[in-house]
């Protein structure tokens, strides 16, 4: 696959990259801050989250709704997420507004007012945003269990924050912190579309080039992941079950056969636990598996959403079947089935300018390099049943931790609770 990569480094430190595809009319774009809810402490939790509100809500020369009539007039759109170790504002717009689209990131990015009005007025919405997430159990788990399994570190933190910690965020707050972490060597400006990297050098030079350049390297602790089972009972009709294992980091050679076994495991429709747990049984809904890999480690979570009397059957299965990737070698076929599904969703991504924007930064954030497709399909095939093999058995040699939000079974905790260690080697 022809690809047309460049990368150049400002002299404060922001690193542009881009790939030019020259058959489409569209640019995606996206501003990357190596700043999340890792970087926040206990007192701050969820600023991240608030400043990526708060970015769209006004600078000296545009209103709220100016900047929201600006992409709405470029026919394109925008968008913003906060992830634990990432902040990201990105835009995708026809490659003829490319300069305009640029004009108005860089406005909303450095000279945000961050009004104590637009503040009082958005943190009623982020407010509401931590309300509907206790509305949504299959969601909720994921922060419960982060918190019970990476206790007392930065990467066990909800990105949301807390009422009261959002409660007690002000404008001046949110502007200390920016000026703290928003600096040269955190931001990372990526594009892909029908552009040319000189030429759009030259643009994020103007505009970005007196960006304050100063240390912004953070320094992570890297947690220990807490083992056991937590219990949270909870009024619903469901008992939601999220059992995990330690897993490899964003950059190791391992996140092949990780990807892999995820496929294997239960991360598609034909996978292993989809067919043992709701095909066959119809004991869950939704249930799936997924790898969370960060810098330095990384989570393989299971998840089901079950009635409570198939809790200790469902247990059972999501452990056996991990336990099985790791005392059989899989077949072939099997093998080479995750292989292809793998492969055909990394291609037909590549048809999307956001895909490839995406790509492009996060290789640089995570690696430090570009990684072409033609370099992710050899890796991929390369990977081995005895790699899966070693992955699986990898994961359970750490020991396992298990949280469970809704009815608590038969409202016997503790009985449930022995089962539940046996699984998770737990004393």
């Amino acid at each position: 696959m022809d690809q047309q990569y460049n990368k150049s480094v400002l002299s404060n430190g922001i690193r542009v990259l881009t790939e030019r595809i020259p058959n489409v009319r569209s640019v995606s774009i996206g501003i990357w801050v190596n700043v999340g809810a890792r970087d926040e402490d206990v007192s701050n939790t969820g600023i991240s989250h608030f400043i990526e509100h708060m970015i769209f809500k006004g600078t000296e020369r545009r209103t709220a709704l100016d900047i929201a009539k600006a992409f709405d007039q470029m026919g394109g759109f925008s968008n913003a997420f906060t992830s634990k170790e990432i902040t990201c504002f990105h835009a995708k717009v026809l490659d003829i507004h490319l300069e305009r689209a640029l004009d108005l990131f860089a406005d909303i990015f450095l000279h945000s007012r961050f009004d104590e009005r637009e503040v009082d007025r958005e943190r009623q919405v982020i407010m509401q945003e931590i309300k509907m997430l206790e509305d949504s159990p299959d969601e909720l788990i994921h922060d419960l269990f982060n918190k019970f399994y990476w206790p007392g570190n930065n990467l066990g933190q909800s990105i949301l924050g807390t009422l009261d910690n959002v409660s007690a965020i002000n404008s001046q707050i949110l502007k200390d912190f920016i000026a703290k972490a928003y600096v040269g060597p955190k931001v990372l400006i990526a594009a892909a579309g029908n552009l040319e990297h000189e030429s759009f050098l030259d643009k994020i030079k103007e505009l970005f080039g007196g960006l304050v350049s100063i240390n912004g390297h953070s320094s992570y602790s890297r947690p220990v992941p807490h083992l056991g089972t937590q219990f949270i009972e909870k009024d619903l009709e469901q008992l939601h079950v999220l059992l995990g294992y330690e897993g490899p980091c964003s950059s190791g050679p391992q996140r092949y056969p990780a990807l892999l076994l995820n496929v294997i495991l239960g991360g598609s429709m034909s996978s292993r636990l989809f067919q043992e747990i709701r095909e066959k049984r119809g004991f869950a809904y939704s249930v799936y598996s997924f790898f969370s890999s960060f810098r330095d480690t990384g989570m393989l979570g299971i998840y089901a959403g079950i009635a409570e009397k198939q809790f200790s059957k469902t247990v059972e299965l999501m452990h056996r079947e991990l336990k099985k990737l790791s005392d059989q070698y899989i077949e072939n076929d099997e093998l080479e089935a995750a292989r292809e599904h793998i492969k055909g969703g990394l291609l037909l991504s590549a048809e999307s300018t956001d895909s490839r924007m995406t790509r492009l930064a996060k290789n640089e954030i995570n690696l430090g390099r570009f990684v072409s497709y033609d370099e992710v399909i050899r890796k991929i095939n390369a990977v081995t049943p005895e790699d899966i093999k070693q992955m699986a058995t990898q994961c359970l040699r750490g020991g396992s931790a298990m949280v469970c939000l809704g009815p608590i079974p038969e409202g016997e905790a503790g009985s449930y609770e022995e089962l539940a260690n046996s699984f998770t080697g737990s004393s």
